[in-house]
């Protein structure tokens, strides 16, 4: 069944088969397009690559740490984020290089040798002070002929392993400084304690040694005193000595006259026998004196009585009386004399020869005893002195070594008070720099060292390439070149517009009507075949169909114009505003003057408005239409004036 709708450049009559064609167009290169691009994440299981692991393990802390292995486990096991993963193969060099030529592989992943050794050399060179770090890298090879975004799909894939990897890394190496934080925070505290306690003691020693001072100083006045006192006393003994040889002379002296005396009592001819003979022959004598001297004093007496009688001078009488006393005195004390000489005189023999022993004894004692004092102030009182001498000696040296003590124990005690002073100032230092350093438990420090090694983390729910503006600009496009495919079938305006009568606004509107019915259709079915893909709410539905109807409509408007104004070359200049279209919409890194001119296209709205249904977008949708109806309308207009020249050749 045939359209009363005229065909381009064919007398050929419009069947609905064809408008049938046109109307799904759109719909299914959007069906295909968005089949095809949605979610591809959700698919790639369908991608097989292979793993090239040829790193060596190596050796922290005596245990084996093989990365390698670990990141072709993590490529292998996937992400928890994504529902599927890469089909991964566990093969070796020669294997991989036969599967990418033969298209067997999509990608290879090469981990090279080193991997582990450059993956671990920062942390290393922090535990061990020296060494250089290294970057671990991983090669990702694909297909000369591999489709276009199979490399990024598996190049984003392996970054996001060895990503992961290197903050599992980090996050250990952070943990250790954190621990080693804590660790040095605690020894310089104690190393604090310590120089607080190192103050505290030199403190206390510089005390000691200031009462060291007083005490050298006390000790070295009382050794000065016992020099002075050691030297008199040497003096002291030196005269002791003197005395003591005097005395032994003495003593000697006086053994030898005691032995002569004694010599002297026991001589039969010497005065001492003398003596003795003279006292046992006096004893006698003075009896025989005392008995005459009696008599003659009786008879003084007597005459001195008869004396007056005879003799007349009274002084004779006197004396003569005087006399007779005297001789009776002298009788008695002969007597006397006689009572003790006799016991004398028999006993002074005996006495004598005691004497004689005793003072022989007497004179060898003190014989012995000169001997003995000579040797006593020689042995003793000499040795002494020299003692005392020494003693006055070493005293002054002891008083000497003293004050240098108490001199060198004043600088040790100011020494001490400033050790004391820069220890306290150590502790306080210390402690500021233990207090200073921070201090986390082991589960703080995993924390820390988790933020630390991703401090960034995207609240984004993005787990595809394409962005949720990938369907509203296939659709855009879609729907652009299903205006483009109306007016490749259709006429912008009719062959008749020369001859016709109808004005030049009906005559563009009686060819935009169907184009705009067909654009409205298209729309409708683009969001229909959209929301199978997408899933929008009831809201967002209804806005994106709302929008893509009237971007059918709009888009049949400005190609009809095109064509109306250019004929072939608008269809040309439209294919080129849809090729701007998706260039414009893919990325932002265009340059400028390509983004300011899709930004001018009728295909920006269109696709603003497919992104998020706006009163902005509507409006430039609609300027755009009635601008392309105005235009087909001059257009028509134009076309309905010719030359005389003109109708001949027709």
């Amino acid at each position: 069944m045939t359209l009363p709708i005229e065909r381009a450049r064919s007398r050929k009559p419009i069947t609905w088969l064809t408008i049938l064609g046109i109307l799904l167009l759109p719909a299914a290169i959007g069906g295909i397009l968005v089949t095809a691009l949605q979610n591809p994440t959700e698919r790639l299981d369908s991608m097989t690559a292979a793993i090239v692991n040829l790193d060596e393990p190596v050796e922290i802390d005596g245990q084996v740490t093989p990365l390698g292995r670990q990141l072709a486990s993590g490529l292998v096991e996937g992400s928890d984020d994504l529902d599927s993963n890469l089909t991964w193969v566990i093969s070796n060099e020669d294997d991989a290089a036969e599967g990418l030529a033969n298209g067997d592989y999509q990608a290879v992943i090469t981990i090279p040798e080193d991997f582990s050794s450059a993956a671990t050399s920062a942390g290393r060179t922090i535990s061990e002070g020296e060494g250089t770090p290294e970057k671990a890298t991983i090669e990702v090879t694909t297909p000369d002929d591999g489709l276009v975004a199979d490399d990024l799909i598996t190049g984003q894939i392996a970054n996001v392993a060895a990503s992961t990897l290197g903050t599992t890394l980090s996050e250990a190496t952070t943990e250790n400084i954190l621990v080693g934080f804590t660790t040095i925070g605690d020894q310089i505290g104690e190393a604090a304690s310590g120089a607080l306690d190192l103050a505290n003691g030199a403190r206390d020693a510089a005390t000691g040694a200031a009462a060291i001072a007083d005490g050298a100083t006390q000790l070295a006045t009382g050794a000065g005193d016992l020099g002075t006192g050691a030297t008199s006393l040497a003096t002291g003994l030196d005269t002791i000595a003197t005395n003591t040889r005097q005395l032994a002379g003495a003593a000697g002296e006086l053994g030898a006259g005691l032995t002569g005396g004694a010599a002297a009592l026991n001589d039969p001819n010497g005065d001492f026998a003398k003596l003795v003979g003279a006292a046992q022959g006096g004893a006698p004598f003075l009896d025989t004196a005392a008995s005459e001297s009696a008599k003659t004093a009786t008879e003084l007496g007597k005459l001195a009585a008869t004396c007056a009688q005879s003799v007349t001078d009274p002084d004779f009488c006197t004396k003569l009386g005087e006399v007779a006393t005297s001789a009776a005195t002298s009788a008695t004390a002969a007597g006397t004399a006689s009572a003790y000489l006799s016991p004398v005189a028999t006993g002074l023999p005996a006495a004598a020869s005691t004497l004689a022993t005793n003072m022989n004894e007497a004179g060898t004692g003190a014989s012995q005893i000169s001997a003995g004092l000579n040797q006593l102030a020689t042995e003793g009182v000499d040795q002494s002195a020299a003692g005392a001498r020494a003693l006055a000696t070493g005293a002054g040296q002891l008083s000497s070594g003293a004050t240098e003590l108490a001199t060198g124990a004043t600088e040790l005690a100011t020494g001490l008070d400033t050790l004391a002073t820069g220890a306290g100032d150590l502790a306080g230092g210390l402690r500021t720099a233990s207090d200073s350093l921070p201090s986390f438990s082991d589960s703080e420090s995993t924390s820390i060292a988790s933020v630390i090694a991703d401090p960034v983390e995207s609240t984004s729910s993005m787990d595809t390439i394409f962005g949720p503006t990938a369907i509203p600009l296939l659709a855009a496009v879609v729907l652009w070149f299903g205006g483009l495919a109306s007016f490749i079938v259709m006429r912008a305006h009719t062959a008749r517009t020369l001859t016709s009568r109808r004005s030049s606004p009906t005559l563009a509107l009686r060819a935009f009507w169907p184009a705009a019915l067909i654009g409205a259709g298209q729309g409708l079915l683009v969001s229909i075949i959209v929301q199978f893909v997408a899933s929008y709410d009831a809201a967002a539905w209804w806005t994106f169909a709302g929008t893509a109807v009237l971007a059918g409509v709009v888009f049949a408007a400005v190609n009809q114009a095109l064509v109306a104004i250019f004929g072939g070359v608008g269809r040309w200049v439209s294919a080129l505003i849809g090729v701007l279209a998706v260039a414009t919409g893919l990325i932002s890194t265009v340059p400028d003057w390509l983004a300011g001119l899709g930004a001018a296209l009728p295909t920006s709205p269109a696709f603003a408005g497919l992104i998020a249904g706006s009163g902005s977008a509507v409006a430039g949708l609609v300027v755009w239409g009635v601008l392309a109806l105005i235009a087909t309308t001059l257009a028509v207009a134009l076309r309905r004036t010719t030359s005389a020249t003109a109708v001949l050749a027709t």
